[in-house]
């Protein structure tokens, strides 16, 4: 029989795409695996639930979970099934860390839709439309409180994040904020010649709850593939200009930008996780 200390950590990928072809769901995936056996062999096994499509959300035997982007408003959900069950797998997740200690507690990553769909049920600022498309690679800000936040550890102030999105989490309730204990991480790059508020990037809604709003799970060489295909390639070039595309591509092949990113949130995520989880890693024999 397993021991508790050698069993296997479960992990639910909460998949949001609603059956549209989307890279991040294989990437998360990919980041998992890397990280399994990564820290005193613990091990990370992994199932994945089609949310949107499928009305499937994960019950409260997993002990990490990552709910990925997706396509669409963050509103597009009301009034079905599928989001009457997910904001309730939140509440049950919610409610289960209140009343269990550290070592015993689930551990969540919102990315980028579910980022703007947490938001919303927790009610801690405005999910609004964008007046445009942000599509690219762009600097993103840390706060005074993301700077001793641990997923972003290694990481320089502002970095780079992979951003495609029509909403934005913008008009933070400060009150309801620090009434939950929740602080905001990063926000939106500087734009001194835009007079538009600066979105919400991240937010650490509890201690074992964090979200932002971009895509930390970009793999740059997998997106660079994905950009140089024909079909792409005219698509974002007709939509935002061939500078933006050749813009995009060489910040994909610079180590500077997005890889960093790569390299740091979600890893971050699930090694604090896995040492949460397992506190005797952390003992001195």
């Amino acid at each position: 029989m397993e021991s508790l200390s050698t069993k296997p950590l479960r992990v639910a990928i909460l998949d949001m795409n609603n059956n549209h072809p989307n890279l991040g769901l294989n990437c998360i995936r990919t980041m998992v695996k890397l990280q399994s056996g990564e820290i005193e062999n613990v091990l990370l096994d992994y199932d994945i639930f089609d949310v949107r499509a499928r009305n499937e959300v994960p019950d409260l035997s997993y002990d990490i979970y990552i709910s990925s982007g997706g396509p669409g408003s963050p509103y597009d959900g009301e009034g079905t099934d599928w989001e009457e069950k997910y904001f309730e797998w939140i509440r049950d997740v919610w409610a289960y860390n209140l009343d269990h200690e550290p070592e015993a507690r689930k551990h969540v990553f919102f990315i980028c839709h579910s980022f703007q769909m947490a938001v919303r049920f927790f009610k801690l600022a405005k999910v609004l439309p964008r007046k445009g498309e942000s599509f690219g690679i762009f600097s993103c800000s840390i706060t005074e409180a993301g700077k001793k936040e641990v997923i972003f550890e290694g990481l320089d102030d502002p970095f780079y994040i992979a951003d495609f999105r029509k909403w934005q989490v913008i008009q933070p309730d400060i009150e309801r904020l620090a009434g939950m204990g929740a602080q905001i991480l990063c926000i939106e790059q500087e734009r001194p010649h835009v007079p538009l508020e600066r979105a919400v990037m991240g937010i650490r809604i509890t201690p074992e709850m964090v979200g932002v709003q971009f895509h930390p799970e970009a793999d740059p060489p997998g997106m660079a593939w994905h950009f140089i295909q024909p079909e792409r390639q005219q698509a974002i070039k007709e939509n935002f200009g061939e500078a933006k595309y050749q813009r995009i591509m060489s910040h994909l092949y610079d180590p500077n930008y997005l890889l960093k990113t790569y390299n740091s949130v979600l890893p971050n995520f699930l090694r604090n996780a896995i040492l949460a989880l397992r506190p005797q890693i952390l003992q001195v024999v």
